[in-house]
């Protein structure tokens, strides 16, 4: 009986639990669907792009019921101070919102809210981004270009404190009246230089631009293709520089030099092309060849170079650099009279499909003399003689010239299919004083060797590469000079000979500096 009384109060309490907690869960959903809030919610996904480098466009999602929203960006990363902008009562149609106008080169930090009517505005979303460095110069105006100055332009009244040009590190203080006419002129430059120009404002890049100087002709003589190039020579007085435009001279005739003068391209990356010239050096002149491109096509058969009048006292510097010689019947220079040179200089050059024919590639006879021959970062390929020449012959010239010696070097050269016969010699020397160095060349494709004259004094040979040309340490011919020294014997891996591209890929070369440096990159 007691327990039937106690089966029936737990059913009761049972149902009155049930009762209780239906109760609770309608009231629960209630509350729910009907939930009142006394702050708006917060933006979501707030990303920020820069735009142009210094704009910012800010997207977020909406917010239920948001009547607008406001925007404030920092400088710093903690929100601290006041914002250096702020922004209310954005719409939502309005996003994407742009900001524009910020400085470059900073990092900010922006933050944005919700606002609803009648309740607290919502809690901040934030985002930093990083604007770029800007770029309002202008493009300068080749007009305004010299050798020694530019004018550089920006939008008038944008403020700038300085400008920097590098090479040289040149710093131009911007002043207020620049300022105010977004312009400045910056002097101290070379010529034939190419330039970056940053414009700052303290330390922020507000624009950079390039630019090159043209050739600071100086006291040079401009001349250009349509010009009378050999009528300018010829009445040259003495010093006189040519500085020659891009283009073709035809000449087709032999000019002789009788003053000291210089012929050098007006722009070295774009070499002018002077077709069918040589040159007869007299009157003790010297003579300077730079950054020009010679032709031998349509010339006479002498060689490039000629001095044809003899003398007791000393001609002036011959200097070639940086130029290319091609096409010639002959070879670089001749002397076949008493001429005594003071120096020559071949540095540089790129020199191919020369025949020899009745003189060799460098051609002094018992009475040439130069007191010093430096031939040093050359290219030389191509070179065809006839059966009694040699590369480089300098004969015995003590008759003329006993007291002096001759100091010859011949270094860092590259030298492939430059002679090719098995008679014939690089250094075919005999003058009775001299010293040769031959270091760091690469000889390659020829069946040539050094010499066979005990008279030739190789002081220094270290050092070179012979690839395919095995006579320039095996030579069998009777009295042959071979090279016992330290040597390699390796492939330089040229890039296509063929083509003339010898870019050197062997790392042994490389890393020794072996033959052309513009070879070795």
């Amino acid at each position: 009986m007691i327990m039937n009384k106690n089966r029936i109060l737990i059913v009761i309490c049972f149902l009155i639990g049930t009762l209780s907690f239906s109760g609770c869960k309608d009231n629960l959903l209630e509350e729910i669907t009907t939930l009142d809030v006394q702050r708006a919610f917060s933006p979501t996904d707030l990303t920020v792009l820069v735009v142009n480098k210094v704009n910012a466009q800010l997207t977020w999602k909406a917010v239920r019921n948001a009547d607008s929203y406001t925007i404030e960006l920092f400088d710093n990363a903690d929100f601290t101070g006041s914002p250096v902008r702020e922004v209310s009562n954005v719409l939502f149609n309005q996003v994407p919102y742009t900001i524009s106008g910020l400085s470059g080169e900073t990092t900010y930090s922006v933050r944005v809210k919700a606002v609803t009517a009648g309740i607290d505005e919502s809690k901040w979303v934030t985002a930093t981004f990083a604007t770029a460095a800007e770029q309002i110069f202008q493009p300068v105006d080749l007009a305004k270009i010299t050798a020694t100055s530019v004018t550089l332009n920006w939008p008038v009244g944008e403020v700038a404190t300085s400008i920097v040009l590098a090479p040289g590190n040149i710093v131009h203080a911007v002043t207020s009246d620049e300022v105010a006419a977004g312009e400045a002129i910056v002097s101290g430059l070379t010529g034939e230089t190419a330039y970056t120009a940053t414009l700052l404002n303290g330390t922020k890049v507000r624009g950079t631009i390039t630019f090159t100087t043209p050739l600071d002709l100086g006291g040079a003589i401009a001349v250009n293709p349509a010009d009378d190039l050999a009528a300018l020579i010829a009445a040259a007085e003495g010093g006189e520089t040519f500085a020659l435009f891009p283009g073709t001279y035809t000449i087709n005739a032999d000019l002789t030099i009788k003053k000291s003068i210089s012929i050098k391209g007006a722009k070295p990356a774009d070499k002018p092309i002077i077709k069918g010239l040589a040159f007869k050096i007299t009157a003790n002149a010297g003579l300077t060849l730079q950054d020009l491109v010679f032709d031998g096509t349509g010339a006479s058969d002498n060689s490039i170079i000629t001095y044809s009048e003899a003398s007791d006292s000393p001609y002036g510097n011959l200097n070639v650099g940086n130029s290319e010689i091609k096409n010639y019947k002959r070879g670089l220079v001749y002397i076949g009279i008493k001429v005594l040179v003071e120096s020559m200089t071949y540095t540089g050059n790129i020199i191919h499909d020369m025949a020899g024919t009745g003189a060799g590639f460098v051609d002094f006879r018992t009475t040439g003399f130069a007191k010093t021959f430096l031939f040093e970062n050359n290219t030389v390929y191509n070179i065809t003689e006839d059966n009694t020449r040699d590369l480089f012959r300098m004969d015995d010239a003590s008759a003329s010239f006993p007291t002096i010696t001759s100091i010859i070097t011949i270094r860092t050269n590259t030298f492939y299919n430059a002679l090719n016969r098995a008679a014939g010699r690089y250094l075919y020397i005999r003058l009775a004083k001299h010293q040769i160095n031959f270091t760091k060349n690469i000889i390659a494709k020829t069946d040539n060797y050094y010499t066979n004259q005990s008279s030739t004094t190789i002081t220094t040979m270290a050092d070179n590469n012979y690839f395919n040309a095995p006579n320039f340490y095996g030579s069998t011919v009777s009295s042959a000079k071979n090279d016992t020294g330290v040597y390699t014997t390796l492939d330089p891996g040229f890039a296509d000979a063929s083509k003339a591209e010898f870019t050197v890929s062997n790392a042994t070369l490389k890393a020794n500096g072996i033959g052309d440096p513009r070879w070795i990159k």
